[in-house]
């Protein structure tokens, strides 16, 4: 499928058109060794997002942007941490050495994430408490593969028992999956219509409260951020992170520290939202709602509040309330085993659910601003990380790519590297003929700002 046709699907799901906007594409895939159309996926998603910032810049401007995305740089966005160096050194390596795939019993394979340290108590704890690596798995070869995914799930734990394509078709929850749309956008309230801010950005003035954690809802609020909006990345202070990766997916925000276990911290998070446009969460789905933070309870609290919120396997079905990541959709769903095209199942080169699903969702918190803006209401943005899984697999695979090499060459991703201070990352992907996206402020460590809005300009 052509990019521009994988673009109108996006569009299609937003209730955008293309008369947003004129995107051109150039390059074209392979971009590195993966069956999947991973430039194809994010130049599409990305097209999508500049029909978007095209339709806010109408609003403001009565002006339309010419769009432009090169296909080999939307693949390295898919990515994005991986080019990522402090003082001109790679990062420590985020992956867990417990992460990855377990033998089982059977002969089948599970992958167990690790990443996050609550998790990898709860999964080795499943396992007897072994000592490392090579004593877990010699632990997991005494179960069942099965019997191991459902044991860890149980333990408030993370894992993925690997499924052939055919075999996810059959499940119950890959149903469920294709029965739910790609990017979902609804009303949740009336309000008065709210004009965007003044300001000479797309989104200045715009407030973005961000309680997301890894890669696809910190990358949403990024892409916002690129746009001139203000962002506040709101962490708890005891929860676990994401490392040096927090450096990369926090270029362009305020960081601050909340603990809402303490009345006195929701209290002020309530503040913030009753004074913010748009909400921004990626915890296991009800985890915020016990805090009092549900999409109805912040509608209520923010009237024309704009709820954006990430699952991992959506809104219905046996595994809604499951935890997930990006490689365990890969594992479940038969993309890893495609990958890797032997009996060991192997994960994808780029973590392109994640990066595809941040656009998604950045996509769906300006459509509904360009809604609030023209109706008003609160607004509520739904995206899942199985669902963008499933749209990546329905592109269409190739053969024979096994022979592309693994990175871009020297020179040109020379090209897509910017240095901000001691950090250089990529610079933004998305071409725009009249505001070009760029971040206002350097990536710093998560808790750095108080928990305050800046002053709108």
């Amino acid at each position: 499928m052509s990019v521009r046709n994988a673009m109108r699907e996006i569009l299609a799901a937003a209730g955008l058109t293309e008369s947003a906007g004129a995107a051109s594409f150039t390059g074209e895939d392979p971009v590195f060794p993966t069956p999947y159309l991973v430039g194809t996926a994010g130049a599409a998603v990305l097209g999508a997002v500049g029909l978007a910032v095209s339709d806010l810049w109408f609003l403001k401007t009565s002006q339309r942007q010419d769009i432009h995305v090169d296909i080999r740089a939307a693949a390295a966005a898919m990515r994005s941490a991986r080019y990522l160096r402090i003082d001109g050194q790679a990062p420590k390596e985020i992956w867990d050495p417990l992460s990855g795939f377990y033998p089982a019993r059977d002969g089948r394979w599970v992958s167990i994430h690790c990443n996050f340290a609550n998790h990898r108590e709860a999964e080795m704890k499943v396992l007897g408490n072994p000592g490392d690596r090579a004593a877990a798995e010699q632990a997991s070869r005494g179960w069942e593969g099965l019997a191991l995914e459902e044991a860890i799930h149980a333990a408030k734990g993370c894992a993925g028992l690997a499924r052939t394509a055919e075999e996810w078709a059959k499940h119950p929850h890959s149903a469920a999956v294709a029965a739910q749309p790609l990017l979902e956008i609804v009303k949740i309230g009336e309000s008065k219509p709210e004009p965007l801010p003044a300001g000479k950005r797309p989104l200045s003035g715009v407030r973005v409260l961000d309680l997301t954690r890894v890669l696809a809802g910190p990358t949403c609020a990024r892409t916002l951020a690129e746009h001139g909006a203000d962002v506040l990345k709101i962490a708890g202070p005891h929860l676990p992170d994401s490392g040096s990766s927090e450096f990369d997916t926090g270029i362009g925000k305020l960081q601050a520290f909340l603990d809402l276990r303490i009345e006195k911290d929701k209290e002020k998070l309530s503040s913030l939202l009753e004074s913010g446009d748009v909400f921004s969460q990626s915890f296991r789905p009800g985890t915020l709602a016990a805090r009092g933070f549900s999409p109805e309870e912040a509608a209520r609290l923010r009237p024309g509040i704009v709820y954006v919120t990430l699952s991992a396997w959506g809104t219905a079905g046996p595994w809604k309330d499951r935890r997930g990541f990006d490689s365990i959709v890969q594992t479940v769903s038969g993309m890893a085993y495609r990958q890797s095209g032997e009996a060991k199942p192997k994960l994808l080169p780029v973590s392109v659910i994640d990066y595809v699903s941040g656009y998604l969702m950045a996509c769906g918190a300006m459509v509904a601003l360009a809604r609030r803006a023209a109706e008003g209401g609160s607004w509520l943005v739904r995206v899942s990380l199985a669902r963008t899984g499933k749209w990546i697999v329905d592109r269409g695979v190739f053969e024979g790519f096994a022979s592309v090499a693994p990175e871009l060459p020297a020179e040109e991703l020379k090209n897509l590297i910017i240095q901000t201070g001691k950090f250089s990352h990529l610079k933004p992907v998305l071409g725009l003929s009249e505001t070009p996206p760029y971040w206002e402020r350097p990536p710093v460590p998560l808790g750095t700002h108080k928990p305050e809005w800046p002053a709108r300009q």
